[in-house]
Order: structure tokens, then sequence, then C-alpha cells
């Protein structure tokens, strides 16, 4: 790193003020949240060894807390903010898709879900549902595990469905892997699900894949 932030006359906070949390590097973002009075060196010194250390913000944030915990100058307060950080933007874009709110747009729904989905080690298989003018009445995590014919039971969905009077459906579901590619079981279990809430008269409008950083979109792709 080019530690010429540390040795300047303007500190991340003095950066921010005046030009704004985009203009900043990752470092000099979470250096903020550790700095100590006006003296931004050490802890642009501390956060660059941090990022260094795990490769990047999200390796670090979602790191093992046994493994976190280890490393030198990292004690409960800084363990906490480290902590704390991820959990703040998942539920700042869980906002995005409050309940009895109508969904604005397709981006609204893929930044929640990818909040909900995106980190998670596991698969898992969720619904969003709508009533006939696209509020938002609840969000279900429906199945855990590998998504295919033998987890995922259409009944449920349209069960769930008609408890809550809904008038449409978005699933979306995640790989742990990255890919955001449909399987074969991915394509077929949507088939079976938009089948399935057809006959009482619900539509599916899209399940979406949540991959690393990407976002795929069944009805995008003509599979709906």
């Amino acid at each position: 790193m080019n530690h010429q932030h540390a040795r300047g006359m303007r500190g991340p906070r003095s950066k921010l003020i005046e030009n704004g949390a985009a203009t900043l590097s990752e470092v000099e973002l979470l250096s903020i949240f550790f700095q100590r009075g006006a003296q931004a060196g050490s802890s642009i010194r501390f956060c660059d060894q941090l990022l260094s250390r795990f490769g990047g913000i999200r390796p670090l944030l979602s790191v093992d807390s046994t493994e976190l915990m280890a490393v030198q100058g990292v004690g409960t307060a800084r363990f906490s903010i480290l902590r704390a950080l991820p959990e703040l933007a998942t539920r700042f874009f869980e906002a995005t898709l409050p309940v009895g709110v109508a969904i604005r747009s397709p981006a609204d729904t893929e930044q929640f879900l990818r909040a909900k989905l995106r980190d998670l080690p596991h698969e898992l298989f969720c619904c969003v549902y709508l009533d006939n003018r696209h509020r938002v009445l609840r969000f279900v995590e429906m199945f855990r595990g590998t998504i295919d014919g033998t987890s995922v039971y259409p009944r449920e969905v349209v069960k769930e469905a008609l408890a809550i009077n809904a008038a449409a459906v978005i699933l979306a579901h995640n790989h742990p892997s990255g890919v955001a590619e449909p399987s074969q079981a991915d394509e077929h279990i949507t088939r079976r699900l938009k089948a399935a809430l057809e006959l009482v008269d619900i539509r599916l409008l899209d399940h979406l894949i949540i991959g690393d950083g990407n976002t795929t979109s069944l009805a995008s792709r003509g599979l709906l």
C-alpha cells in the first residue's frame, strides 16, 4: 500500500466529509471505524494489514471468529466492529424491500435477495410473496439444502401463497459456488412450481439465482 494517506494532512474522515465516501479506498473506509482522535496513520496501517492478510473486505468480514480474534491487535472492541459491519449492511439492503410496499424495480428485489443469500455456505430456497399490486406480503425461507426435485415441494409454496392470499411469487435461491448459472434441476423445479401456482391462479414472476457478485433471472432467460 502507498502510505501517503498516513503521512498527508488529510485523514479519511476529512476526505469523506469533503469529497464523499465513494472517493475513499477500502482501507480508508475501514480505518474510519478504528480511528481514535485525529491520528489516522495507525488505523490505516492496521486496516491495510488486515485486508492484505485476508485478501479483501468480504473475506475479512466473513472470516471465522476464532481466526479473527487470533490476529494481533484485534481485541473485543475491534472484533465487535468487524462483526457488526456486515450485519448492518445486510439490514440496510433488507430495507429495500419492506413488507407492504410495492416493488419499485427489479434492482430492489435483487439487492434484497443478494443481501439475504449471497454469503451463505449452504443453498437456501426462498419465496417473496406479493399481492395483486406487487406489494410485498411476506418473505419466506422455504427450503434449505441442495435444490432438486426432492428438496423443494411445490405444495408448500402454494400452501403459503394461499394462506396469505398472494397473487404473485418471486422465487430465489443461492449457489454457494458463486456461479449463478441455472442448472437443469433449477429449470425443472421452476417449471413445476409455475405449473402448480397457475392451477390456483397465482403468477410466478421470476426465479432469481444469486451467485458471488452476479444474479441470473430465469424470466430474462425466457425460462418462465
